[in-house]
Parts: C-alpha cells; structure tokens; sequence
C-alpha cells in the first residue's frame, strides 16, 4: 500500500503541472520552457510524429553534429527521462511553431522574447521595475543552468531551476529556445543552452540555426497575443 501511495503521489505531482502565463503587458509568455509532459499530449492527440523520430534520432555535438539513435522529445538522451517536466528538445521550428498554434499561441519574436528575459516588467522584491540587465538572471550571470553556475552538465526538469527577470524560469541556460526570427532557411534561438558558459545567455549570444534543424540543445516556450 505504501508503495502504491508513493507511485499515485508521483503521477499526482507530475499531472498537476501548468505552464502558467506571465503577462507581459501586450502579450503573455509561458514561464517554463515547454516540456515533454505537454508534447506528448500534443503529440498523441494529433498523432504527430516528430521528423527525428521518423529519421531515427537527433543530433548531439562531439567534434560535429553526430546524430544519436533513439534521441527524439520522448526519449531525450536515448532511454526514458529522469522528468517528464524536462523541456522538449529534438523539435525543429515548425514543430515548435506548431504545437504553440494548438494553444492558440505562436513562437515570440525576437523583441519579445528578449523583452521578457532582460527588461523588468512587473513588481519585483529582487529586480527593479523597468530596468534593462545583461543577462536572464540580473547584472551578473547566476543561478542559471550554464557551465560553471549551476552545471548539471544537461537539461532538467523546469520546476528545479531558479526564477530569473519577470518570474520566468530558464530564460538563460537549460536549452536554447526557438524565436520568430528568420533569415533565408535559418530561425534565430535565443538563451543559451547548458553546453554554454554564462555569459552566453546576454542578448547578443542568440544564434540563427536552420530551421529544419533539431538536437539536443534546442527546446522552446510560446507566447499569446491579448486579443
């Protein structure tokens, strides 16, 4: 029985889940990164099946992009997560675009996204309203999941990282997240993922990759518009 309670309580917990929404005065942002948890509801309702499932893995960089055998959004590093409230990598743009569209939201642009992870926007007992910082996490770059912080050495669950400006959490380091930014075949990704040191995560460390591409590193959130 006791067993039994353990199990119920852990499907409780990880059920109860909510990707709350930080308003941001013209818009709202999800505060965590999406996670695998609200993927593959997505996923399974719509019975999508992601492009690296289909082509047999995802990509992880060891002197080049290598692609790895069974690494998708489901089964990140080959084999089941340690969270289901990790973020959902492996997803291209369009996939990313895609599942923000069934929730009636969309991928933000690079002002907004960079808006809400630098600039102060609501009351803050830590950060000063209306203020601009360099980085996710302040002046100096702390208590973000980069090498040398807080370095798990990988992505985790959302709900164990420190809230950074607005509220939001893993704006800086964790996973890179895509943005509405395009230029040719490539899409602008924004904060940085854990493989990177801190000072990565300031707002000129965003990098275009292409927009058909997927890996390990590379996760997502949505914004909503006001109507």
């Amino acid at each position: 029985m006791k067993y039994f309670l353990i199990i119920l309580f852990f499907f409780q917990s990880v059920f109860a889940f909510e990707n709350s929404k930080i308003d941001m005065g013209k818009f709202y942002i999800n505060k965590y990164e999406v996670t695998i948890l609200e993927f593959k509801s997505y996923a399974d309702k719509n019975k999508f099946i992601s492009l690296a499932e289909i082509n047999g893995g995802g990509y992880e960089w060891k002197a080049g992009w290598q692609k790895r055998e069974n690494w998708n959004y489901i089964t990140p590093y080959g084999k089941k997560p340690e969270s289901l409230l990790e973020p959902a990598v492996h997803l291209n743009k369009f996939e990313a675009e895609n599942y923000c569209k069934s929730i009636n939201g969309r991928l933000p642009n690079f002002d907004e996204w960079s808006y809400a992870a630098y600039t102060q926007y609501l009351k803050s007992k830590i950060f000063i309203k209306g203020k601009t910082y360099k980085f996710p996490s302040g002046d100096e770059a702390i208590n973000m999941n980069s090498q040398g912080l807080l370095n798990h050495n990988k992505q985790i669950d959302v709900t164990k990282l420190p809230q950074g400006i607005n509220g939001l959490v893993g704006m800086g380091g964790n996973v890179w997240e895509w943005v509405d930014n395009q230029k040719n075949n490539k899409s602008l990704t924004a904060g940085a993922s854990w493989w990177y040191g801190g000072e990565k995560t300031a707002k000129e460390g965003a990098q275009y990759k292409p927009s058909d591409f997927y890996a390990i590193y590379v996760g997502f959130r949505c914004v909503f518009d006001k109507s």
